[in-house]
């Protein structure tokens, strides 16, 4: 029977611990008591009678589902105490015959309370009928994988204390008195004891719950007892409702979920990135925008550059919500280019030529893109597709065509129609490691506001800023239009380990992914920032970062999270100098302006504070969608069932869970 019941159990539940499982438990542990009032007490028991089962697989079904409310999976093992008298003769003999059963609850497929109660029953009646066999025996049996961290079989106990244990004697009083042991052999242990009044009547129920003080908090052990009672509580008044949809959480901490942690509001005005960069251009005209292999221009010389291009595409029909590819290197001329296609209103569409070519040629084929820019060398490795021209940039024609334009900022009157801020502003193509590629529509709007947040958060863009990243990674928006819209400097550099741009004076900030921080250890310093490092892209190790630091103790590290689909980012963690820098994965923080951060369940409702969930983001990072694919967009981009009506989230598949 064990060897059946126990095939497969999980080798540890995953608990809403405080902190990681530390490799030796030090079995050190706390309690904090509960107390449930007689109208608890009443509704367990008739609870309990009218599905023919005891109080005790009544709370066991109570401490299961909220375990997996928890996120510790549907199969639940939870280990008690048996008296082990099951011969008659045994019922007065002194002596300690107490065996522990392991309880498998399976709480799959979203059962009502009601059906969890039967699967209780039968799980619980079954392995009463074969407790006589040890527990040590059982862990032989079974045979999991021994390690010093944490209980075999089971991490969770229920205790159900529901014996008299007055002792009467001649001119003695006695009483019972609890004694505070400071240790824990479990992660979590629930002690419960069931009270009487005089007549019999159920008049309450106290317990404890104890716990390791290597994974929880007093407070999380607290809000455990807390959310178990209201699940009870809510499972006992119906307990028709499914228990993923049986309320857990309090009013109060709904609200500091859904709203508390994600107080962002921020008036943004609207902008076009064009609007946005000629603003800076009228603000510092002479001031040195771009860089590049020792040439240099002002902000207003990329712009007339820009501008005549521009007119040029326009001709070429480029305008609002068409794409236009750019095959272009690192450059100056694929910045003039970007910043004349959002001048045109048309959207700008990243290709990297190190692509292979079919990939390349399924990007273009599926933007549908009106025209494509590039040079000489990239004109040799683009596929030609239908409906698109191509245009190089290097050939005397180009020069000659453009050179006689107006170097006056473009305007709506020589467009082909009105630029909004609700127009596409470029389209980047994910790496399509989990299917094909999907092209990501961004728009103005996000793109303005996520521009005018960093503006605040990265003073340090107004300095000078290295410009390393591949033009179809978003690292390159941050990095290029931050700067060219606060009036910083963008110089346009290769990096890898081979060798090192020539600087004259170190940045003051760069954008890169934590990949990067060995590659700036190995440079010259001069080539990290003096002001702000910002990370993304991937998890950030405390350990890794710290070997840079020590080198750089000046400096401020943002870690920043977000897919491409909200934008650029919609997180940051910022480590200032002389900040120590967490251990292990860093957090990714908090939400930036006017975004919201939802961790949800599996119903879309919020999980508690440490208990891992799947990411959701809300806001006005949002982009569009994906380009030319309506069922995946409607896939992933979400309605939002916690903002306002015709709002949407975005499901990013990542698992997260929120620190209090």
């Amino acid at each position: 029977y064990w060897r059946s019941t126990l095939a497969g159990l999980p080798e540890q539940l995953e608990l809403p611990a405080d902190r990681p499982r530390p490799a030796v438990a030090s079995h050190q542990g706390d309690s904090v008591p509960f107390t449930w009032d007689t109208d608890l007490h009443h509704g367990i028991t008739r609870l309990a009678r009218e599905h023919q089962v005891s109080v005790f697989m009544v709370v066991q079904a109570g401490i299961a589902a909220l375990l997996t409310r928890l996120g510790a999976g549907t199969d639940i093992p939870i280990g008690s105490a048996i008296a082990g008298r099951t011969d008659d003769a045994l019922d007065d003999l002194v002596g300690f015959f107490i065996n522990t059963l392991v309880l498998r609850t399976d709480t799959s497929g979203d059962p009502t309370f009601a059906e969890l109660l039967g699967r209780v029953r039968e799980a619980d009646l079954a392995a009463y009928t074969n407790q006589d066999v040890p527990f040590e025996r059982l862990v032989e049996i079974v045979n999991p994988t021994r390690s010093l961290a944490h209980h075999p079989l089971y991490q969770v106990m229920l205790t159900f204390q529901n014996n008299d244990t007055e002792l009467a004697l001649p001119g003695l009083t006695t009483r019972d008195y609890a004694l505070d042991v400071a240790s824990a052999k479990f992660d979590l242990s629930f002690d419960v004891e069931e009270q009487h009044d005089s007549s019999g009547v159920p008049s309450g129920i106290r317990g404890l719950v104890e716990f390791a003080t290597d994974l929880f908090d007093r407070r999380t052990a607290k809000s455990i007892a807390a959310w178990l009672e209201r699940l009870l509580r809510n499972a006992v008044e119906d307990a028709s409702r499914p228990i993923g949809e049986v309320d857990v959480i309090s009013a109060q901490e709904r609200e500091q979920l859904l709203n508390g942690w994600n107080d962002t509001v921020r008036d943004v005005p609207d902008a076009t990135l064009a609007e946005l960069f000629e603003a800076q251009v009228a603000r510092t005209p002479h001031a040195t925008a771009l860089e590049h292999d020792g040439t240099q221009l002002t902000y207003a010389e990329l712009n007339a550059r820009a501008n005549q291009l521009a007119r040029f595409l326009i001709t070429r029909g480029s305008g609002p919500e068409k794409y236009v590819a750019v095959a272009l290197p690192r450059s100056i001329d694929f910045v003039v280019a970007i910043l004349a296609i959002v001048k045109t209103g048309a959207a700008y569409v990243p290709l990297d030529l190190s692509y292979p070519a079919d990939r390349i040629a399924y990007m273009l084929d599926d933007v549908s893109a009106v025209l494509a820019l590039t040079d000489t060398a990239g004109a040799q490795h683009l596929p030609a597709v239908d409906g698109m021209s191509t245009l190089t940039l290097d050939t005397p024609d180009v020069a000659e065509r453009t050179a006689g334009l107006s170097t006056v900022d473009v305007r709506d009157a020589d467009r082909l129609g009105e630029a909004k801020t609700s127009h596409p502003v470029f389209v980047i193509y994910t790496s399509g490691s989990t299917g094909r590629p999907k092209g990501v529509v961004v728009e103005h709007r996000s793109l303005n506001l996520y521009l005018r947040w960093a503006h605040a958060a990265y003073p340090a863009m107004g300095g000078r800023t290295l410009v390393h990243s591949p033009v179809s990674f978003d690292l390159t928006v941050t990095g290029l239009l931050g700067p060219l819209t606060l009036g910083g400097c963008a110089h346009l550099v290769e990096l890898d380990e081979g060798s090192a741009p020539d600087l004259d004076q170190a940045p003051t900030f760069v954008k890169a992914t934590p990949s990067h921080l060995s590659l700036l250890k190995n440079l010259p310093p001069n080539i990290s920032p003096t002001e702000q490092l910002v990370l993304g892209g991937e998890a950030l190790l405390g350990e890794a970062l710290d070997e840079w630091r020590r080198d750089h103790p000046g400096t401020t590290v943002i870690n920043e999270y977000g897919p491409t689909e909200t934008t650029v980012g919609c997180t940051q963690y910022r480590i200032e100098p002389g900040q120590p820098a967490p251990t292990g994965t860093i957090t990714i923080g908090h939400p930036i302006w006017n975004t919201q951060i939802h961790i949800l369940d599996a119903h879309l409702q919020p999980v508690p504070a440490n208990v891992t969930g799947e990411l959701y983001i809300a806001g006005d990072l949002l982009a569009r969608g994906y380009l030319h694919r309506p069922d995946l967009t409607a896939t992933r981009f979400t309605a939002n069932p916690h903002g306002a009506p015709g709002t949407r989230m975005y499901r990013t598949g990542d698992l997260a869970r929120r620190r209090p």
